[in-house]
């Protein structure tokens, strides 16, 4: 790619938000009922591209449960309210009391309860008795703490999500996890991220991982950008990794590593535009934040929110636009993208003439900035 000039020092390329490109519909269209948005990670299959964010103001193991019965899979955060109380109810609601800055301070106070190991096995034990597809996730500097519990409850896929993880991290402190060696050893399929580049990628995909997240996290209750300086555009990161995967399918004698695309879709358009740019399927909060299933009554936040030394995310206040089935499936009675995802999905796909998600992969964009 073109690298721009930033000054006389240093050079840069030129990356794209999803909101700077468009979708091109081929020669052909389909009829939306007859195009499969299905997609499969290992053994487990689901008929929607859809993964939820493990955030405290939309997954608890209710909601976890319900998106698991609409197709979809929902990743239980273990590092949350659920794990750390034995009803986490009373202060979800006080949060979504507080007005303005306070919010931040509180959220750090109430993450300060330690985490009881015992409550990982039920809150797991309590999804896996639905019937629905297990994920819960860990953060890279808990995950030996805690994997055990995690395997012992039976969860079904185990998601290792941070704000940035690498499979070459570098510590002189403590012995860092060694991703390649955990996952050889245990039995469950691994998703594992954010990364944003196709070097950060590549190697996370060596070490075994079913999955990659592409993107910080967060997405629009992050303030990564603001806070740390760290941004890399979606459309830019899904392509990057997208041809770490292709390059990685050569590598390794045709082992597939998904992409989940993870942060920055606030909209069906912009669902649509991250698989256009090579997602399997893609993990979000805000859109989902906004039913009124949620635990954050409206508020959305993230594990950053509430970083007892340094927090790169708010509270940010949705509201609430309808039922968790009425935002996937419709009916919307809005037209801004923010409900019925998955039928916004069908007919993007219908229209540009594809019946399944492989092959939309392959539709062409543009470079189409909003004005």
């Amino acid at each position: 790619m073109t690298q721009v000039e930033i000054g006389r020092g240093k050079n840069g390329r030129r990356a794209y938000a999803l909101d700077e490109i468009g979708i091109v519909p081929s020669r052909r269209t389909r009829d939306p009922e007859e195009v499969s948005i299905a997609w499969q990670i290992d053994a487990y299959r689901f008929e929607l591209p859809l993964v939820v964010s493990p955030m405290d103001s939309v997954v608890s193991p209710q909601t976890a449960i319900e998106v698991g019965r609409h197709g979809g899979l929902a990743v239980l955060d273990l590092e949350g309210l659920w794990t750390r109380y034995e009803d986490p109810m009373p202060l979800l609601e006080e949060v979504a009391e507080l007005k303005g800055e306070p919010a931040t301070k509180r959220l750090q106070k109430i993450y300060e309860e330690p985490i009881k190991e015992e409550l990982i096995g039920r809150r797991i034990e309590e999804i896996r008795a639905a019937g629905v597809t297990t994920a819960a996730r860990l953060s890279p500097q808990r995950t030996v703490q805690y994997h055990k519990a995690v395997i012992d409850a039976g969860a079904d896929i185990f998601v290792i999500r941070g704000t940035t993880v690498s499979a070459e991290h570098v510590s002189g402190r403590a012995e860092p996890l060694n991703l390649k060696q955990f996952i050889y050893e245990l039995d469950v399929p691994v998703i594992v991220g954010g990364c944003a580049t196709y070097t950060a990628a590549l190697h996370l995909m060596r070490t075994g991982a079913a999955g990659v997240l592409v993107g910080f996290g967060g997405g629009a209750s992050h303030t990564t950008r603001t806070v740390l300086g760290v941004a890399v555009p979606m459309a830019t990161a899904i392509s990057d990794v997208a041809a770490a995967r292709r390059d990685y399918m050569d590598e390794s004698g045709g082992r597939y590593v998904h992409v989940i695309a993870d942060g920055g879709m606030g909209t069906s358009g912009d669902i649509a535009k991250a698989i256009a740019c090579g997602a399997d399927a893609v993990m979000v909060g805000s859109p989902l934040a906004r039913a009124v299933e949620a635990p954050g009554r409206g508020f959305h936040w993230g594990s950053e929110a509430q970083h007892p030394e340094l927090p790169r995310g708010k509270r940010v206040e949705f509201g609430t636009v309808g039922t968790l089935a009425q935002i996937l499936h419709g009916p919307s009675s809005v037209a801004d993208g923010s409900m019925n995802l998955m039928g916004a999905l069908r007919r993007t796909m219908a229209t540009a003439g594809y019946s399944d998600l492989k092959e939309f992969q392959r539709v062409e964009v543009v470079v189409a900035p909003q004005r």
